[in-house]
């Protein structure tokens, strides 16, 4: 397994691990999105992976951009909501804060959906 997998497998395996998400292909074979309650939170390109589309606060976004030359624009993301986030080595996001904007963007969506949608996902 190379550098590259290990961790488009660890960041595959953090999101799994947050209530309700499923793991789909909805736009080709080979970009990966990760949704809750059918809203996206999270996106990676599997075979070229080097970080990944995620949603975020738009208070936050500036902060951030300012912060790390790897939090940018996405291809095909609306920059009010969302940014391209590069961990480290692909970019200067250190690994946690990086785990941290993912919790970040699936607690945004989880908080946009109905109280029906979320009480069918569970506590």
């Amino acid at each position: 397994m190379t550098p590259h997998d290990r961790l488009l497998e660890r960041l595959r395996s953090h999101c799994l691990s947050k209530p309700g998400t499923i793991e789909e292909l909805p736009f080709d074979d080979r970009t990966v999105v990760f949704k809750v309650g059918g809203k996206m939170f999270c996106l990676v390109d599997a075979f070229e992976f080097d970080g990944c589309g995620m949603k975020c606060h738009p208070d936050r976004i500036p902060e951030l951009r300012a912060t790390y030359s790897g939090v940018t624009t996405g291809p095909y993301l609306n920059p009010k909501h969302w940014n391209s986030v590069h961990p480290e080595p692909f970019g200067d996001v250190p690994w946690l804060e990086f785990l941290d904007l993912v919790d970040h963007s699936y607690d945004l969506v989880w908080k946009g959906l109905t109280r029906k949608v979320k009480l069918s996902i569970g506590p």
